[in-house]
């Protein structure tokens, strides 16, 4: 059983921060990145609604990980 829902972020072209759940079919986006943890809550609890954690592989309480994208950088020598 897992205890932790990991989640991968990035951030659009268009602007917008987009999670996508690392094993469980979860996605979700946002302008903001405050915004983004509360539509990650939301879309969990919409994930794991009317299902048995144990049924998804989950514990009772699973936390969430947000992992963060950050585009590469321009060095100037």
């Amino acid at each position: 059983m897992k205890s932790i829902i990991q989640f991968s972020i990035t951030k659009e072209p268009e602007g917008y921060y987009v999670a996508s759940g690392i094993g469980h079919p979860i996605v979700t986006d946002s302008k903001t990145l405050e915004e983004l943890q509360d539509n990650i809550q939301n879309a969990v609890s919409l994930y794991t609604e009317g299902e048995g954690l144990a049924s998804l592989g989950l514990t009772h309480k699973p936390s969430l990980l947000m992992n963060i994208e950050i585009s590469t950088l321009d060095y100037v020598a």
